[in-house]
């Protein structure tokens, strides 16, 4: 009956299972890549899919990202597996594009446009507007199940951030999958003044027809979802049954940049936005900078302090805009110290 064991994450989802996936060839090029899963993905990257990887061609990234999820299917398919697929596969663009002295973008096709739009993620809203995003997330709202009073905490909190935000921010909420469809549906409706540009994950990601039944009948704003949904299989599901207005795969947890780019060419064939939880890293800008239809870059770390790993992975921000990542591969080059106290199981 505690209310806090419903979000009690544990240690293997979010930041707090983020993983960095290493590998090297034999002509002497390290490529990294940034996963998910914490130690249940590391545990199967070692005793799985590292044998599966030695003696490949790393540059034949599409064959090896078919095989890895076909030899993990009667076992994973989403979730932690799919977490420990996406770090594997980002290091071996990271590979690909360090073997041709491009950046990673280039092997892609090259940018179709010099910045993207970025948002800023976290409740210091004036945080966000001071390092010059024009758009910024909130979340919080976690208390729908403390009674009826949570949609009115919840509408009232959103008005407020409104005035603070003021009219030409893009403001949108994160529910973190917390509400059920009656609570969403009150909230879009006594909050619709507010004019979100989208309200993110309200509902737990298996209930689509939760999902499409939103998609429907909310009018105010937009339903985003897709965060904790991996490979084109699961997005083919979500655009399938009108499920979200917005997609949102993240590029180290629904299956790194291969199955990414499958999915975002799906949500061009069906007209929706794709817009990925944390694109704004070195990873996600990658495939932001090269897609053609409007995007939205949220940010990773930017603003934060004391983390020089997020530092690291973070492209540069330009009025308000994230710049396609420089320097061959992602542009990112791991010293020893950084790897000894984010990742000291690679040394």
């Amino acid at each position: 009956t505690d209310p806090a064991r419903w979000r009690q994450f544990g240690p293997f989802s979010q930041l707090a299972g983020a993983i960095l996936v290493e590998i090297r060839t034999g002509g002497g090029i390290v490529g990294y890549g940034m996963g998910g899963g914490g130690t249940a993905a590391c545990y199967i990257i070692e005793h799985h899919l590292s044998e599966l990887l030695a003696g490949l061609d790393p540059l034949n990234i599409q064959m090896i990202w078919d095989q890895l999820f076909a030899s993990t299917s009667f076992y994973g398919r989403r979730g932690v597996v799919v977490m420990a697929l996406s770090g594997i596969d980002l290091a071996l663009w990271d590979i690909a594009g360090k073997h041709a002295g491009k950046p990673a973008h280039e092997l892609l096709g090259g940018p179709t446009r010099e910045n993207v739009p970025g948002y800023y993620t976290g409740n210091d809203l004036e945080r966000g507007l001071e390092l010059g995003f024009r758009g910024v997330k909130i979340s919080g709202f976690e208390d729908a199940r403390r009674g009826r009073g949570g949609a009115r905490r919840a509408v009232a909190r959103i008005l407020e951030a409104r005035k603070r935000a003021g009219p030409e921010t893009a403001l949108m909420i994160d529910v973190l999958c917390a509400w059920d469809v009656a609570h969403t549906l009150e909230v879009a409706e006594g909050a619709a003044e507010a004019k979100l540009h989208f309200i993110e994950e309200p509902l737990l990601p298996d209930d689509l027809e939760g999902y499409a039944r939103l998609c429907r009948e909310v009018h105010s704003t937009r339903i985003a979802s897709g965060e904790h949904e991996a490979t084109r299989f699961g997005f083919q599901e979500l655009i399938r049954n009108r499920a979200a207005h917005i997609l949102q795969p993240d590029i180290t947890w629904s299956g790194g940049l291969t199955e990414c780019r499958r999915i975002a060419a799906l949500a061009d064939a069906a007209g929706l936005p794709l817009i990925p939880h944390r694109g704004g890293s070195v990873y996600g800008m990658t495939l932001l900078c090269t897609l053609r239809g409007p995007t939205l870059a949220e940010s990773f770390g930017t603003g934060d302090s004391g983390n020089q790993m997020m530092e690291l992975l973070t492209p540069q921000l330009e009025k308000g805009c994230y710049l396609p990542p420089k320097g061959p591969g992602f542009g990112v080059e791991f010293s020893d110290a950084i790897l000894r106290k984010y990742a000291p199981g690679l040394l």
